[in-house]
C-alpha cells in the first residue's frame, strides 16, 4: 500500500515537472519567442490530450444531454483525473457561459508568486485551456476557453459554449 502511494506521488510530481518543461521547451523552440504562437502551440497540445482523455474517461458512460452536464463532468471526473481534485466553484448564466474556479490550481502551486512569472503566467494556462476545449469537442460541443489568474495560485477558466 505504501509503495502504491509513493508511486502515485512520483507520477504526480512528474506531471508537474513535465508541464513546466513543455512550456519551457515550446517557448525556446518558437522563432522570435512569439507569445501568440507559443500560446497557440501549447493550447493545441492540450486540445489533443483533452480530446483523448475525454474519450477515455467517458467510454463507459451514456452520452451527455446538455452542455451543463458536460461541464459538470469536466468539474468533477475530468478535473480529478488530471489535477487530483474537483473544481472549487462552477457558475453559469444558463446561456452557454460557464466559469470554473480553482482556488489552488495545481500547476501554479510550485510557481513563485513573484513578478518574475507575471508576464509568462498565461502560457502556463494555455495547456489547461486546450485540455478543456479538447474535452468539450470530444463530447460534441464547440467552445472557447480563456483563463484569468486573479491571485496565485487561483485560476479562473471561462468557457463559452457555442449553441
Amino acid at each position: 500500500m505504501a509503495k502504491e502511494s509513493r508511486s502515485r506521488e512520483v507520477a504526480e510530481s512528474l506531471f508537474d515537472l513535465f508541464h513546466t518543461e513543455v512550456v519551457n521547451t515550446i517557448t525556446e523552440s518558437t522563432p522570435n519567442q512569439d507569445k501568440e504562437k507559443i500560446y497557440w502551440r501549447l493550447e493545441q497540445l492540450g486540445f489533443r490530450v483533452g480530446h483523448s482523455l475525454a474519450e477515455r474517461y467517458t467510454k463507459d458512460t451514456a452520452r451527455y444531454q446538455s452542455s451543463l452536464e458536460v461541464v459538470k463532468f469536466l468539474c468533477k471526473e475530468f478535473w480529478v483525473g488530471i489535477y487530483k481534485k474537483q473544481v472549487d466553484n462552477l457558475r453559469t448564466n444558463h446561456k452557454g457561459v460557464f466559469v470554473l474556479q480553482d482556488n489552488k490550481f495545481r500547476l501554479f502551486c510550485n510557481i513563485s508568486n513573484s513578478q518574475q512569472y507575471a508576464d509568462q503566467i498565461h502560457l502556463y494556462t494555455a495547456y489547461s485551456c486546450g485540455l478543456i476545449r479538447g474535452a468539450l469537442a470530444n463530447l460534441g460541443y464547440i467552445g472557447t476557453v480563456s483563463a484569468e489568474v486573479p491571485a496565485m495560485p487561483a485560476c479562473v477558466f471561462k468557457i463559452h459554449v457555442q449553441t
